[in-house]
């Protein structure tokens, strides 16, 4: 008895380590994530999947030219979902899905002696197979492109600063947030000659190129190569911005490519920001002394629509405790499950709120405050804030 009692022990693990192994096998698939987390990612993948597949199907069947019933509808999808793999991938798809409805079947013969035998075959494990073979094929693509993206992200984070400049007199924290992997937003701090003297004004920049993912982030890192460029040169803010438009104008496909962007040139001596505001979000200036708020919108065009655009520059003196927000569309347009825009205003609560705070402080608040606000809600705009206070 002792010796079946060893024997059957020896053949099967103990109950709890089966236990340890199904759970060890469900943290390696789930991450660690609950239930409650994974059911949250799924909702998001649902709903940004059938946002893609709507989009086109929208574009090829316009609500006035749609007949009013359920096949045509589904039929359109469809073609909308099918669209999206290669040709090849297509049959493949569709003979996995036949196969998969097809009922099962066989055929009978007589052998020598008379008997009648029947042969089964089983569609559905080969429609079954089908489809495997087309999910592995669309992991593989995933994965190459993950990896892609990935690159690419870890080049655009070498190309935007991490910690802002020291300025005198200024304190300064700025933070971006894709919309996907990568973003078309940029922002930078640096130091540039100036025209008429020895001090070194800084340059603060915000821009969004129009389009989102590797296209909207190819044409930023050349955004970026030329207001390095022509910042190096000794040339007032218009004529900086001037030369970029012309040089984004060229790059722009007839101007679908453009590009919105707030420049502003300090001056730490007499506390002055000279800027352009080309197509951009105005930015906004909160007095500290009788907390009036004013618009920075002097400017012109986005940048790359016209060549020969010109533009207005202002300027403004800041003083002790003033606050200085420049943002992209992506904080003031996201929006939350209701369909409710952000909007400037709760912008402007958390920096009324918020006037003994440092640059640093007033950012994470708005950030957190936009989360608060959008929930799980994927957005469709890169986000990027630059917060300004000066000292």
């Amino acid at each position: 008895m002792a010796y079946r009692t060893q024997y059957k022990s020896s053949q099967r693990p103990p109950r709890h380590e089966i236990f340890a192994q199904i759970h060890t096998f469900w943290q390696r698939v789930t991450e660690g994530l609950e239930l409650s987390q994974l059911w949250k990612q799924f909702h998001v993948d649902a709903r940004s999947s059938y946002r893609l597949y709507q989009r086109d199907f929208n574009a090829q069947s316009p609500r006035e030219s749609r007949r009013h019933n359920f096949f045509h509808t589904a039929q359109e999808f469809a073609w909308a979902i099918l669209e999206k793999l290669t040709p090849a991938r297509r049959v493949l798809l569709l003979l996995g899905v036949v196969l998969l409805i097809f009922p099962a079947g066989g055929f009978s013969y007589h052998g020598k002696a008379g008997e009648v035998e029947v042969q089964e075959f089983d569609f559905h494990f080969f429609g079954g197979a089908l489809l495997f073979i087309l999910l592995m094929l669309e992991i593989a693509d995933r994965v190459v492109m993950k990896r892609d993206l990935e690159i690419a992200r870890d080049i655009q984070g070498w190309l935007l600063p991490a910690t802002p400049p020291i300025v005198p007199n200024l304190a300064i924290a700025f933070a971006t947030r894709p919309a996907n992997t990568v973003a078309g937003d940029f922002y930078d701090v640096f130091p540039r000659p100036s025209q008429q003297s020895e001090e070194i004004k800084f340059l603060l920049a915000v821009s969004d190129v129009a389009g989102k993912s590797i296209p909207a982030a190819l044409l930023m890192a050349t955004f970026q190569a030329s207001l390095k460029t022509l910042s190096a040169t000794s040339c007032t803010l218009t004529e900086l911005v001037e030369g970029m438009n012309r040089y984004a104008c060229s790059n722009s496909q007839n101007g679908l490519r453009f590009t919105t962007a707030f420049l502003g040139e300090f001056s730490p001596a007499s506390r002055s920001l000279t800027y352009i505001n080309a197509g951009h979000n105005a930015s906004i200036l909160l007095r500290s002394s009788s907390q009036a708020l004013e618009y920075l919108s002097n400017g012109g065009l986005p940048l790359g629509i016209k060549a020969d655009a010109h533009y207005e520059s202002g300027e403004i003196v800041l003083q002790p405790g003033d606050w200085l927000m420049i943002f992209t569309d992506g904080l003031v347009e996201a929006m939350n499950a209701a369909g409710e825009e952000y909007g400037q205003q709760r912008v402007l609560n958390v920096l009324n709120a918020g006037a003994s705070a440092t640059p640093a402080e007033m950012l994470v608040r708005i950030m957190s405050d936009l989360d608060a606000f959008v929930g799980d809600t994927a957005q469709h705009d890169d986000v990027t804030c630059m917060i300004v206070k000066a000292g």
